[in-house]
């Protein structure tokens, strides 16, 4: 009888190891390397005109897909479907500079709490831990040169090979992020020679080094019980189909990805199957155990990896910035692309009208079959029924402050400042494409401040797309700060004929009115903003320059407060922050301002005296007398400060209290002699 339980026992194992197929003793360590800005094109060992050796090691030991696509070509939204698994409808990430909710976990945290050890090392702000990718991870390394919103593939990698040689017992997870193919191209040597004519190829194969760094100290730190994925958060227009960068259209080649996998239970080959790159993110929970459904390693062969139903994607940032048509693509296998081809790939885009293209014959899109194709219903449900973004979602985070939004523009990513008309008329963004360099240089200098230089540009924007409200607003905007009041008084009122509702005129008309100092009409504008935006920082700032104005400094010192607490405040500013809440009279919030200013200027603080009469009035003697010592005899205010720590000295009972109130008469000027003469502490 114990023979027999036991040998069905073995069985139960047995047909559990083989319906599974993928258990092991010890989950892998995990490397994930996302490659920015690489066309599916550019490396591999189908890369015709470049070198990536490093690249081709991998994907000849695993699974190389050949059909892979991200699901937007821009990095923020990309990385997060890579990490949280999600399509950007779904976790809401559809532009740059946007921050991801909490309530979504990331494979950090999933791996985390797995027991891996996690770490990860970006080479981009775009990335940075504010916009909420760095949640569940151990080490978060988005450390970035002085001055620089980026870091070379060799200082990230640096980086993550110190943190592959500190020791621990747990799995790792690494996630490593290089950014080098992004515009502009300007390749290290001796990549920089070699690739002379095509840089963003230099590019390439200067990453694709590092990367073989990279994955010899992996092979080292991780042994034989590892997995690592390669692939790329979306591709590069290099003048395909008009685009020359990414983000705006849909094409192959910004969302053709490569796209490889290598690890347990995984057969080294070529797959054609059309797959997503959200399933990343499924792919390595698979690996340590925490589910297969969705897994790239597909079946037990590790080739049926097709994902279930169309792949699809989106391109939403010129619907949400400029009102253009939003973009949604599918793409899928099918028996029944053209006459006379059994089997191929098609591909649909939707943007104001239906782009249909027979992948398999024609790579390049150049013949879009339009209507006469034979869409299979799945792939004209999955583009009809794909959620759009609410125009809510257009709008940069109230709380991007003006570094971030300065460092995300000198990665070539600025988005719009208004939320932008929707039109049942708008213009397909593949129609206006030529557009797109002015709108980028318009947009790179007004968030440069170069507003003259940014006006020509603006007008040339209007002039092809009357509709464009961010265009209107901001040249609105650039016509007021250089002096042109009435032009500017004219856009505003062609702003309000456009979109007579939008909060985001009542905040650029009410900005403009206090610019010129007209408050009784910024006023109204910018408090029914404030309602709407109620974290805006500009707002929330012009307001307390307004009540300063008025004299109401315990409401200004109330909005500066909370402008500070959603963005950083410079020394500068709490220094101003100690100053209105002074004049407030409320003495702790003016302590604490001035104290952390003098901790942020350190030298070149100067409200030491107003700092002694704070703790003064607080009773804090001995912290009264360190502040007015430190008042130098070169101040202006030093008299002020003789007199005021003569009075600390008899509140002390200080030895040499006398001898102070004898420095304070002598160095009396004009204000501080009578009130010596009339303090009572002297008699």
């Amino acid at each position: 009888m114990v023979s027999v339980t036991r040998a069905v026992l073995l069985l139960m194992l047995w047909s559990c190891a083989l319906a599974c197929g993928r258990s092991q003793s010890k989950p892998p360590s995990i490397l994930l390397v996302t490659l920015d800005t690489t066309r599916a094109d550019s490396i591999g060992p189908e890369a015709a005109k470049v070198s990536t050796p490093a690249f081709n090691r991998v994907a000849a030991r695993g699974l190389r897909f050949r059909r892979a696509y991200a699901a937007v070509p821009e990095t923020l939204p990309s990385h997060t479907t890579l990490l949280t698994g999600l399509y950007p409808a779904g976790h809401g990430i559809h532009q740059n500079g946007r921050t991801l909710d909490p309530s979504f976990p990331t494979i950090g945290a999933k791996l985390q709490g797995a027991g891996y050890r996690t770490a990860a090392f970006v080479s981009a702000f775009v990335l940075a831990r504010q916009f909420g990718l760095a949640r569940g991870f151990d080490v978060y390394d988005d450390r970035l040169p002085a001055g620089s919103s980026e870091r070379s593939a060799r200082d990230t990698t640096d980086a993550a090979i110190a943190e592959l040689k500190s020791a621990t017992a747990q799995p790792r997870f690494l996630w490593v992020h290089y950014y080098d193919p992004h515009y502009p191209y300007a390749p290290p040597e001796p990549y920089r020679t070699q690739y002379a004519a095509t840089p963003y190829l230099g590019e390439i194969a200067a990453m694709d080094h590092e990367l073989g760094r990279l994955l010899d100290a992996w092979d080292a730190a991780a042994g034989g019980n590892s997995a690592v994925v390669l692939v790329a958060d979306h591709g590069e227009g290099l003048g395909d189909h008009g685009e020359a960068q990414h983000g705006t259209l849909l094409y192959q080649s910004t969302m053709h990805v490569p796209l490889v996998i290598e690890g347990p239970g995984v057969n080294a080959g070529v797959s054609d199957d059309a797959v997503s790159t959200r399933r990343v993110f499924y792919t390595m929970l698979d690996w340590a155990g925490l589910g297969s459904a969705h897994s790239l390693r597909g079946s037990d062969d590790g080739r049926r990896t097709t994902d279930d139903g169309p792949v699809v994607g989106e391109a939403m940032k010129p619907f949400l910035d400029y009102g253009w048509q939003p973009q949604v693509m599918a793409v899928q296998q099918t028996s029944a692309c053209s006459a006379g081809l059994q089997a191929c790939t098609q591909k649909a885009i939707e943007a104001g009208r239906l782009e249909v293209y027979d992948l398999t014959k024609d790579p390049a899109e150049a013949h879009d079959l339009g209507t006469g194709a034979n869409l299979p219903a799945p792939m004209r449900k999955a583009i009809d029924e794909y959620p759009l973004p609410s125009m809510e979602a257009a709008r940069a985070p109230d709380t991007l402050d003006a570094d971030a939004r300065a460092r995300l523009a000198s990665l070539g990513y600025v988005g719009a400042g208004a939320a932008p008309v929707v039109r049942k008329d708008a213009p397909r963004p593949a129609d206006m494409i030529g557009l797109l360099p002015a709108i980028d240089e318009a947009s790179g200098l007004f968030v440069a401040a170069k507003y003259r230089e940014a006006i020509p540009l603006f007008q040339k924007i209007r002039a092809a797309d009357p509709g464009n409200l961010d265009a209107t607003l901001r040249l609105a905007v650039s016509q007021s700060l250089t002096g042109h009041r009435a032009e500017a008084d004219a856009l505003f009122a062609e702003a309000r004929r456009l979109a007579p509702d939008s909060p985001d005129v009542d905040v650029y008309q009410g900005l403009h009115y206090a610019h010129d100092g007209e408050i009784d009409r910024a006023e109204p504008l910018l408090e029914q903003a404030l309602k709407h935006f109620p974290d805006r920082v500009t707002v929330i700032e012009a307001i307390a320059d307004i009540r300063e104005e008025q004299k109401r400094f315990g409401e200004a010192v109330a909005l500066r407060q909370k402008l500070y607490s959603l963005q950083p405040a410079t020394g500068d500013q709490l220094a101003h922050l100690g100053s209105l809440a002074m004049e407030a009279g409320n003495t702790p919030v003016a302590i604490d301002a001035f104290s952390k200013a003098r901790a942020a200027q350190g030298a070149q603080f100067s409200h030491d005296l107003d700092l002694g009469v704070l703790y003064m009035d607080a009773r804090r003697f001995a912290d009264a007398r360190d502040a007015l010592d430190r008042v130098p005899p070169s101040s202006p205010n030093y008299p002020m400060a003789l007199f005021k720590r003569a009075e600390v000295a008899v509140l002390l009972h200080e030895p040499d209290a006398g001898a102070r109130i004898v420095l304070a008469r002598k160095k009396a000027d004009a204000v501080t002699r009578p009130l010596i003469e009339a303090d009572r502490l002297f008699k």
